[in-house]
């Protein structure tokens, strides 16, 4: 063998010794908890005083070292990203929280199948939900001991830029060159990416999940019982309303309900020989559906459980709306008489829904869909908002998100971060992400897809629920899953695809174009520290007076203009209003 030969050989020899995966085939001590050692989430941010760890380099796409060992190679989404070697030598630990109901992610068919697809092997170490918020510091503070990846992370923003600072956080906009799928979103959707980029330094930590179906902006829908509302009407206790009326989209005044409501109170409506348990109207207050907020649409306010929204471009709160205290003041008169169940202030979602089961009890009520409250769902109508005494009809605008951030972090110490972040890109095939969220193909699907090649429901398991077999079998967290998906992946679930239709009906017609729920938004560390130091407070003064004027009878003309004295004072609504706005602009320009 001539000089040269040799020269090649022992450069090989000397790679294979020294590359080495992030995290061998020997099993990681898993993440410990120092007993004395804070357990609460850090919210406030803050400016670290060093940087503990130094992120590995992106290496070019086209010439990495890994490519002649392990066969690494990410362009091709339907092929391996290693060879059987990288199989075997290869591993990754990822912590991540997990649903009570679910295997273990090492258990499941979905990660096996990842497995199979892409050669790339990941050992999940799973904890309750409850054990990860106790431990999410102690790992963030722990540098010798941290795992290669959080799946279900649940970062802050000011968690996000508190941890990138200190370099404990992979850059993922670093590689995204490793992540065709993830790559292309972020090209198609700059709406998402600006809901991604940390403000301090214009790069991505975090992978999100994504899941449009426009269902989360209007949690609150207002369901009538049929056959009660034909004995009021019957008993000529309601004024202008006729049997043939009570269909799916009527629109009640308030005066109607009011008549409706008050008919319900003072009638053994459910025939059980009381006039003490029908409840006229329920709700759960400040429930993150179901809740109060679309009483306030009979005054014209698209109000929600922050009471921020976006009008016009600008941050609005209703509660600075002198619409706010006339609503208020209406709604305090319905609890006042009776109309409204005020259990409806301190039940649980648990309690509420135990309630709606067997005997029926609730006359009006609103929740999403009316077939997880009541035992005879068909014994009532979903009505459209009610139009108020001044001809206003609207509804709630929630800010939930259908775009989580931070649901997924790499820590620096991850050796080859974009072998893991090529894997997680595999997550963003719809295909894929359908599996993810539901569950995997020949548990939850069929192996053969239909004539539009789209994912086939198997029949349910007797005795299993959807919802049983799905929280089984299906990790959530990071997908894809938007308009594309639905049309030619997989089929929506039948509940979705009926409160998608509900919601057409009677919601979405009665929200301004000029009305939009507020996205979520990237904060510098000084806007983040404004908030720390004040949105807490605002939202503990405004819950205490709400729920105390509408359980009380309402608000005062001197106790309203206190009110409004203490937002713009020392709560500093001002303030926080700035911040928002300025973050939202920043994301409008983006």
């Amino acid at each position: 063998m001539n000089m040269k030969k040799w020269i090649a050989v022992l450069l090989l020899i000397v790679m294979a010794l020294t590359l080495t995966a992030c995290g061998s085939n020997d099993s990681k001590p898993a993440p410990t908890a120092a007993p004395t050692a804070a357990a609460s989430t850090e919210t406030k941010a803050e400016e670290p005083a060093k940087t503990e760890e130094k992120p590995a380099e992106a290496a070019p796409v086209n010439d990495h070292p890994l490519n002649a060992t392990y066969g690494f190679q990410w362009t091709d989404t339907s092929a391996p990203i290693l060879n059987e070697k990288g199989a075997q030598e290869l591993s990754f630990q990822v912590y991540s929280s997990k649903n009570a109901s679910a295997l273990d992610y090492n258990d499941m068919k979905i990660m096996a199948d990842l497995f199979a697809q892409t050669n790339v092997q990941v050992n999940w170490e799973n904890v309750s939900e409850s054990v990860y918020s106790q431990q999410k510091n102690l790992i963030f503070g722990n540098k010798d001991n941290r795992p290669d990846a959080i799946y279900h992370a649940g970062m802050g923003a000011g968690e996000i830029i508190k941890y990138a600072k200190r370099k404990v956080l992979v850059p993922i906009s670093d590689y995204l060159d490793y992540m065709p799928n993830f790559k292309k979103l972020l090209e198609e959707r700059p709406d998402i990416k600006a809901q991604l980029l940390n403000t301090e330094d214009g790069k991505i930590y975090s992978l999100p999940r994504i899941e449009e179906m426009g269902l989360l902006q209007s949690p609150n829908l207002l369901f009538l019982n049929i056959n009660w509302t034909k004995e009021a009407i019957a008993a000529g206790a309601v004024e202008g309303l006729t049997d043939d009326q009570l269909k799916d989209g009527l629109a009640l005044t308030a005066a109607q309900m009011e008549q409706i409501l008050t008919y319900f109170r003072d009638h053994d409506m459910n025939g059980n020989g009381k006039l003490d348990d029908e409840r006229p109207m329920s709700f759960v207050y400040n429930n993150w559906q179901g809740n109060q907020c679309d009483l306030y649409g009979m005054f014209g306010l698209n109000d929600n459980l922050e009471h921020r929204i976006v009008v016009d471009g600008k941050i609005t709160y209703t509660i600075q709306d002198e619409r706010f205290k006339d609503a208020t003041n209406f709604i305090a008169k319905w609890v006042d008489a009776g109309l409204i169940d005020k259990v409806s202030f301190e039940q649980s979602q648990d309690n509420f829904l135990a309630n709606g089961k067997g005997l029926e009890t609730y006359g009006a009520f609103y929740w999403w869909e009316s077939e997880t409250v009541v035992s005879n769902p068909e014994n009532y109508i979903v009505c459209s908002p009610l139009v108020g005494p001044n001809g206003d009809q609207t509804i709630c605008v929630s800010n939930n998100p259908e775009i989580s951030t931070g649901e997924v972090v790499l820590f620096t110490k991850c050796q080859y971060p974009e072998v893991l972040l090529a894997y997680f890109d595999r997550y963003y095939d719809p295909m894929i992400s359908a599996q993810i969220n539901y569950g995997p193909i020949g548990i939850v699907y069929e192996e053969t897809l239909d004539e539009k090649g789209m994912l086939v429901q198997k029949p349910l398991p007797e005795g299993v629920t959807s919802d049983e077999l799905r929280l089984q079998n299906a990790p959530l967290g990071i997908i894809n899953l938007g308009e594309y998906a639905w049309n030619n992946v997989v089929h929506m679930e039948p509940r979705a695809q009926l409160r998608l239709e509900r919601l057409q009906l009677c919601a979405k017609p009665f929200v301004a174009e000029n009305v939009k729920p507020c996205p979520n938004l990237q904060f510098t560390l000084e806007e983040l520290n404004t908030l720390s130091n004040y949105e807490t407070n605002l939202n503990d003064y405004v819950r205490t007076n709400l729920i105390s004027w509408l359980m009380k009878g309402g608000v005062s003309d001197a106790a309203w203009t206190a009110f409004q004295n203490d937002l713009n004072g020392k709560v500093n609504l001002a303030g926080i209003q700035k911040v928002y706005q300025d973050a939202f602009d920043r994301y409008m320009a983006k």
